[in-house]
C-alpha cells in the first residue's frame, strides 16, 4: 500500500483559456508521467481547490472532475493573459490561501516582457515559460514539487515537537509533588530527636539527688566525730 502512494503521479492543475494550448500543456504533462486535471480559466481553477467562496455562483467546473480526481494537488501551471481573472490574480488568490500558499505556481505567457516576468516572480511564481510550452520544460517541474513535498514533511515535524514538549511539563509536576511529601520526613525525625532529649534532663535530676543524699551522710559523719569523748 505505501508502495502504492510513492509510485502515485504528481497532480498537476493547467489553467488557460486557449483550448490549444490547454491539449499541448495536458499532452506535454502527461508525457511526462504527470496527472492532469485541465480548467479554461482563473475562476474554475479557485472553484476547483475549493476557494470559490466569493462567488457561489460559479458551478462550471466538469461533475465527472470532481468526483473522479482528489483534489489533492501538487503544481499549478497558468497561463497569464485570460479574461476575467489573469494568471497573475490567480496566483495572488493561491498564495494568500493559508491551505495552497506553498504549492507551486508556474506562469505561462506568449508574451517576453520582463516587467511582468519579475512581478509575478516577486509575487511567487516558481517559474514563467515562454509560450510555445517544450518538453523540455516539463523537467523543471518535478524539483519544485519534490521542494513543497518537502515543507510539509518538515511541518509535520514541527507540529509533532510541539506536542512531544507538552509531556515534560507533567512530568515535572508530579516530580515536585513527590518532593514535597519526602521533605516531611524531616519534621517527623526533629520530632523524635526532642523525644529523646528529655532522657538528659532526668538523669541529672536522679544524680543531684544522690549528691543531697551524700551530704547528709557525711554531715552525719562529722557530728558523730564531733562529739567529746568521756573516758574514765
Amino acid at each position: 500500500m505505501a508502495v502504492a502512494i510513492a509510485e502515485s503521479p504528481f497532480h498537476v492543475l493547467a489553467v488557460d483559456d486557449s483550448v490549444l494550448d490547454r491539449k499541448l500543456i495536458e499532452r506535454l504533462l502527461k508525457t511526462s508521467s504527470f496527472q492532469v486535471t485541465t480548467v479554461d480559466s482563473g475562476t474554475k481553477a479557485l472553484e476547483f481547490l475549493g476557494l470559490h467562496g466569493e462567488d457561489a455562483s460559479i458551478s462550471s467546473v466538469h461533475a465527472d472532475q470532481l468526483q473522479d480526481v482528489e483534489v489533492n494537488v501538487n503544481l499549478i501551471i497558468t497561463d497569464y493573459c485570460m479574461p476575467g481573472m489573469t494568471g497573475y490574480d490567480l496566483l495572488k488568490k493561491i498564495k494568500e490561501s493559508s491551505s495552497f500558499k506553498d504549492i507551486p505556481v508556474v506562469i505561462m505567457s506568449s508574451e517576453n516582457i520582463p516587467s511582468r516576468i519579475n512581478r509575478c516572480l516577486e509575487e511567487g511564481a516558481n517559474e514563467f515559460f515562454l509560450k510555445p510550452v517544450r518538453l523540455s520544460d516539463m523537467s523543471k517541474l518535478k524539483p519544485h514539487i519534490m521542494k513543497s513535498r518537502c515543507k510539509e514533511h518538515c511541518h509535520q515535524d514541527e507540529d509533532l515537537l510541539s506536542n512531544s514538549e507538552t509531556n515534560p511539563t507533567n512530568n515535572s509536576s508530579s516530580s515536585s509533588d513527590t518532593i514535597t511529601i519526602s521533605s516531611s520526613n524531616p519534621t517527623d525525625n526533629s520530632s523524635g530527636d526532642t523525644i529523646s532529649s528529655s532522657n538528659p534532663t532526668d538523669n541529672s535530676s536522679g544524680e543531684s539527688s544522690n549528691i543531697h543524699k551524700r551530704k547528709a551522710a557525711d554531715d552525719e559523719i562529722l557530728t558523730k566525730t564531733s562529739r567529746p569523748n568521756h573516758s574514765c
